[in-house]
């Protein structure tokens, strides 16, 4: 194994098993960038690329030939911007971007594209950006407002591209897609003969968009494309009614999965030509959870193979045998996490990409070898970090006062101690997202690591568990989507796993709303509250105009499912924590970005002025960051600040 090879071997499984050090992992060690990141198997799984470390710091893009385990040659990189977001076109071909790197070492506007064969000649910029520019220069590079969609699966080393609507805040046109050539930089625009208002689109196996979701008046539109390019009208539905086909996927020989509902959930299913409606019997259904996944085709068995999907933890659904029977063999050598495969062309794979997630480690990967099934390390992404350091996380369901069933993630501190312990609710985003996800999340293993029980309610309003817990929660800030907070709480008690005299509430974006709330509201519950970027007023996510938010989830979404200031001012001003500042006595920490225009500085900077004079208020503002943090230094001031700010109010028991 040459030297690459050697700095991506995995830490061995040993070490996820030593005993717990007498000192919990320092901070950045939860928040710094992985030493390997995000390996990709070419198509026919002969080379790899990985992001490795380059000059400077800076992270480049190398490829190693996994057939002769070469030395592996750096094809792409900046001596003054990080390289991520890359992708295997072909064999022969990647693309990569420029992003907000993790640890904060790039911060740019646009990601740009960039093209180079997988030897580093060829290098093209195909898309500005507006940070760097680099390689072979032409007015055929298309404007930063281009982003990268995706890899054509004809083989013909195209990518697709797509261009944001035109003015900051996308209400004018269409979301456009076009199909653009690595080597010319020539573009074709896919988008010709659609109405204004599409915001997403849906291509078939073959890289020929077939469908074009758009909204028009609260009203969601999906038109569909015909073997002759004309686009007709599908469905005129009620993006929020419950009931809506979303197309998913679009095979050979005109087959075409839709998701719709099913015994109140999302399900899968194979729609019938003829009547274009789905068939009476999912092809996979997920009670409990929405269906939501990734379709695993393989171009040259024009086959569907399986799904990678997500219920309680991700998981796959192989269809094909061949890639079930490599699935149990990777599953008896990596027993005790969820391990996902990754491929292009599959069935005819040199090596097969395995990515092992646990809720105790990072991810790790390996290389499986189908011919003679052997399975190899590549890269530990945390070696700093061991599963003895870690808690144990757990999806669970409880029913909140009203019965309806909440569910919620537990992560039991590191150690696994006895009796009830210090707790903090954490409180995830959106709100209308499904919030928590099993695999290893390093703000509530930081947490679990400082000896706290950490809770994270999915509660009514999140999505991906059906229709009927997504609209309880409409219209219910700080009323009863703030109950399930603290029936969580109550729950967790019961079981003996929290100490209510030792809670704090915790949270971001919406999540800092509802701490805030908490701290009005149930402050016989918490001791504490932590509130980072959260919103402090629902009328000012409408109010103040250089917000990012769309003018049509102002106009219809928000209206419905927030609050109508026209018709609920008054159950707006009952909700405000602006409004209620003066009832806020519990300690507070505070932070936000400087830079977020999702939930801009005004919201902090009011609310501060609004609090009593004695309040106890710890404040920072990070000049640097938007709507979440983005530096490493940011990440390591901050949670440093929520572990004094914890341990002085709960007091966590060593």
């Amino acid at each position: 194994m040459n030297r690459l090879l050697a700095c991506l071997a995995a830490a061995l499984l040993a070490m996820a098993l030593a005993p717990a050090r007498a000192e919990p992992p320092p901070i950045a060690a939860f928040f710094k960038q992985a030493a390997i990141r995000e390996p990709r198997l070419s198509p026919s799984g002969r080379y790899l690329a990985v992001l490795a470390p380059g000059q400077n710091d800076r992270r480049w893009l190398a490829v190693i030939d996994l057939q002769t385990l070469g030395t592996p040659r750096i094809v792409g990189g900046f001596n003054d911007a990080d390289v991520a977001g890359h992708a295997w076109v072909s064999d022969e071909r990647l693309v990569f971007q420029i992003s907000n790197a993790p640890d904060g070492s790039t911060q740019v506007a646009a990601p740009g594209l960039w093209a180079v064969d997988r030897d580093g000649t060829n290098t093209r910029q195909l898309i500005h950006n507006s940070n760097i520019s680099y390689g072979r220069l032409s007015d055929r590079r298309l404007s930063a407002r281009w982003f990268f969609a995706g890899v054509l699966p004809d083989g013909s080393g195209d990518v697709y591209v797509q261009r944001a609507p035109g003015n900051d805040r996308g209400e004018r046109g269409s979301l456009l897609l076009a199909r653009l050539d690595t080597r010319t930089g020539l573009s074709k625009n896919l988008s010709l003969g659609l109405p204004d208002g599409v915001i997403s689109w849906r291509v078939d196996s073959r890289g020929e968009p077939r469908a074009a979701l758009a909204t028009h008046n609260g009203r969601g539109l999906t038109y569909l494309r015909n073997t002759a390019g004309e686009w007709t009208l599908w469905l005129d539905q009620d993006p929020y009614g419950g009931n809506e086909l979303d197309p998913f996927w679009f095979g050979p020989d005109d087959q075409v999965l839709v998701t719709a509902p099913y015994q109140g959930y999302q399900a899968l299913f194979r729609l019938d030509p003829a009547t274009r409606q789905p068939e009476a019997t999912p092809l996979v259904s997920t009670r409990g959870y929405d269906f939501k996944g990734v379709p695993v085709f393989d171009p040259d068995a024009r086959r569907l193979l399986g799904l990678h999907l997500e219920t309680d933890a991700p998981t796959t659904v192989w269809f094909d045998a061949t890639m079930k029977a490599h699935q149990a063999d990777i599953d008896a050598k990596l027993p005790g996490s969820v391990n996902i495969i990754d491929c292009q062309h599959c069935v005819n794979a040199q090596h097969l990409l395995v990515t092992a997630l646990s809720d105790q480690l990072p991810p790790r990967y390996f290389l499986y070898t189908p011919a003679d099934r052997r399975l190899q390390p590549l890269a530990s992404p945390r070696a700093d970090l061991r599963a003895a350091d870690m808690g144990r996380r757990d999806v669970l369901r409880f029913q909140a006062r009203d019965g309806l069933e909440i569910p919620v993630l537990v992560t039991h501190p590191a150690g696994n101690g006895k009796g009830p312990a210090p707790t903090v609710v954490l409180v995830h985003g959106g709100p209308n997202v499904r919030g928590t996800h099993w695999p290893w999340q390093r703000e509530a293993q930081f947490l679990a690591s400082r000896g706290y029980l950490v809770l994270e309610p999915e509660f009514r309003g999140s999505t991906g568990y059906g229709f009927k817990h997504f609209q309880a929660g409409w219209k219910q800030w700080g009323l009863t989507m703030q109950d399930d907070i603290a029936d969580t709480l109550a729950w967790a008690v019961k079981q003996g796993w929290a100490d209510p005299q030792r809670a704090c509430i915790a949270g971001a974006s919406y999540g800092g709303y509802a701490a805030l709330m908490g701290a009005i509201t149930q402050a016989d519950l918490f001791k504490c509250a932590v509130n980072w970027v959260g919103v402090t007023d629902i009328g000012l996510l409408s109010s103040i105009a250089w917000s990012d938010l769309s003018e049509t989830w102002e106009r219809f979404g928000m209206k419905r499912l927030v609050a109508d200031p026209d018709t609920d001012a008054a159950q707006m001003r009952a909700t405000s924590p602006l409004v209620r500042a003066g009832e806020i006595k519990l300690p507070l920490l505070m932070a936000y970005g400087g830079e977020d225009r999702r939930v801009p500085l005004k919201h902090g900077t009011d609310l501060k002025s609004a609090l009593r004079a004695e309040q106890p208020v710890q404040w920072v503002v990070y000049p640097e960051e938007g709507h979440g943090w983005f530096l490493s230094k940011t990440n390591e001031d901050f949670w440093g600040r929520v572990e004094r700010f914890l341990g002085q109010h709960l007091a966590p028991k060593n």
